[in-house]
């Protein structure tokens, strides 16, 4: 275990609160106070302060929930129907975070963590509760975000799916190296830093990545390499990457440098160790970045890809290659994705996401003709050779953002039967959405790994005449606070809802007019700041910003009317919205 992390945690967290306090004092010296300020002042808690809490839910990074005198408090491990003693680290305007001291009463399902490096080590955050406890609140994640933002009736969530055995699932590592030379570390980020918790044994990786980082380090120590510091940027050795395929494994070592120290004698120990290495490939990233991966690989054994599959659709992997990180629950998302389209064999389908193609073969093996869109070139590239490496023919590969190809797609006339979206967290772009609503496809298949943007784009698609017929949670990460999900939207019956009719003109993107509505700008910088902004001042922006007000705008006819303006706080969440929908650069 890395002491060093964990010190240089505490002692950071005891600086924060120093500067903390120090602040809080100067606001309160201040003569004049922002709204924020004044917020924070004003809050029940203070920071320092010990208070008992009682969580009634879990946050969006597993952290539990309560309230004091109606202010939200996190608490990092805490659980719903337990209540804590904490210490509150952090105040802001509308919430604090607490750090768990005592359980004083202690939820039904809580157990003791397997792991030793729980806590520190930032990859969990339920190792605390009990397996089925985890999928209970993955749930309820679900269904509270179903509701609250995207209005629809919570009950529409099924139960989620989990895996026969929660641990050891991940088919693919990526481990931070640091320390210094002499002293090497390889491990794992702490909790919420770049601090490494050295490590080489994890629970929720495949034992085969484990073996692959017990052997790196161990080389890298014999070779004395010297650890890249992101801090300097200077060093060599930045990450060690290990991807476990059907056909053997991939070891990626990426460097800072161009040249990898010893290359020979690496391949040499690491194929005298790890008889299942199939390819080792040096991976050079010389930006300072917290991107993984660089542009340029050198393949040093093998050729630089590795096979695996998804049932009976096997793929061709190389280092940068998206694939799913647990083969069992892959399988039961996708089925749960074809099980909602529900193809007879005579449909065009578009997949807006496609990625190297996993869904769209899955899709290919039941449709007529699938279109998958995808605006990674080398995603598109390998999405090519695996539908033809599975004999697929009826399938159409576009590289393409698919916030300006679904919009082509339409003008073109292209009316697909389904469409399935598998977005990134951020969700689809609302051209994207209106597009799709367009071509009027029988359904909508929405795969997700951030239920809080589906739930904001299925509430978009039901403006435009979409009915949420069901959500299916899909628990793609046991131990960890993510969780994917499969929605299925129907298009409503013409004889039971309003046609909405898209103008052409309305997919122009040169036209900002078309990217959102003030309605849609307003629920943005609610859901993302909490503010509520009237729509007077989202004009005021957007005329400072030089654009066009529609011309139905109701602007005062009186010349000297005292009209209130804009806050910067609320300016800035309105300019973030404008940024989201590409309104504004």
């Amino acid at each position: 275990m890395n002491g060093t992390g964990r010190t240089s945690r505490k002692q950071k967290s005891k600086q924060q609160n120093r500067r903390g306090s120090r602040s809080n004092q100067g606001q309160t010296t201040s003569g004049t106070l922002s709204k924020k300020q004044q917020a924070i002042l004003n809050a029940p808690v203070k920071l320092g302060d010990e208070v008992l809490v009682t969580i009634h839910g879990i946050g969006s990074s597993g952290e539990g929930v309560g309230r004091v005198d109606d202010f939200t408090v996190f608490v990092p491990f805490a659980l719903p129907g337990e209540t804590v003693k904490v210490a509150i680290n952090m105040v802001k305007k509308t919430y604090a975070i607490g750090r768990l001291l005592e359980i004083v009463t202690m939820a039904p399902n809580r157990i003791d963590a397997s792991c030793d490096l729980y806590g520190f080590c930032g990859g969990c955050q339920l190792q605390h509760i009990t397996y089925e406890g985890q999928l209970s609140l993955k749930t309820q994640k679900v269904k509270d975000v179903i509701e609250r933002i995207g209005h629809q009736n919570p009950d529409l969530v099924k139960p989620a799916l989990g895996p026969k055995n929660p641990w050891a699932y991940r088919n693919k590592m990526q481990m931070p190296v640091g320390g210094t030379k002499g002293n090497i570390q390889m491990g794992f980020y702490a909790m919420g830093s770049h601090d490494i918790v050295q490590g080489t044994n994890c629970p929720i990786q495949d034992e085969g990545n484990n073996i692959i980082a017990q052997a790196c380090y161990q080389i890298a120590k014999e070779f004395d390499i010297e650890p890249y510091d992101e801090h300097t940027g200077k060093g060599v050795l930045r990450h060690i990457i290990g991807r476990i395929g059907q056909s053997g494994w991939m070891i990626i070592l990426v460097t800072a440098t161009e040249q990898l120290p010893h290359k020979e004698k690496w391949v040499e120990k690491l194929t005298e160790r790890i008889s299942q290495v199939e390819t080792i490939v040096h991976n050079v990233n010389g930006k300072r970045t917290n991107v993984i991966l660089g542009p340029k690989n050198n393949i040093l054994y093998g050729d630089g890809t590795i096979t695996d599959h998804i049932k009976d659709l096997q793929f061709t992997l190389s280092p940068h290659s998206f694939f799913q990180v647990n083969p069992e629950q892959t399988t039961v998302l996708y089925d749960q994705a074809l099980a909602y389209a529900d193809l007879k064999g005579d449909e065009t389908v578009i997949d807006a996401y496609c990625g190297t193609g996993t869904i769209s073969l899955f899709l290919a093996h039941k449709a007529k003709h699938v279109i998958g869109i995808e605006i990674v070139e080398p995603a598109i590239i390998n999405a090519r050779e695996n539908a033809k490496r599975n004999g697929y023919d009826n399938t159409e590969f576009i590289v393409a953002d698919a916030a300006v190809e679904m919009p082509k797609l339409y003008k073109a006339g292209v009316r697909p039967d389904v469409i399935v979206f598998d977005p990134i967290r951020a969700g689809c772009k609302e051209e994207v959405l209106t597009s799709a609503a367009g071509m009027e496809p029988k359904r909508i298949v929405y795969v997700s790994c951030n239920p809080a943007t589906m739930a904001r784009d299925i509430k978009i698609l039901t403006h435009y005449g979409y009915e949420l017929k069901e959500v299916q949670p899909v628990d793609m990460f046991p131990m960890t606070a993510h969780v994917e999900t499969v929605a299925l939207l129907s298009k409503l019956d013409v004889d039971k809802h309003i046609e909405v009719e898209i103008e052409l003109d309305e997919l122009d993107l040169t036209s900002a007019e078309s990217k959102a509505t003030y309605a849609q700008i307003k629920e943005y910088v609610w859901n993302k700041f909490e503010l509520k902004v009237p729509t007077l001042y989202i004009a005021q922006i957007k005329r400072k910003c030089g654009i066009e007000l529609r011309e139905h705008y109701n602007k005062s006819k009186k010349e000297k009317q005292i009209i209130p303006q804009c806050t910067p706080e609320k300016e800035e969440a309105i300019m973030d919205a404008l940024r989201y929908f590409k309104m504004i650069e």
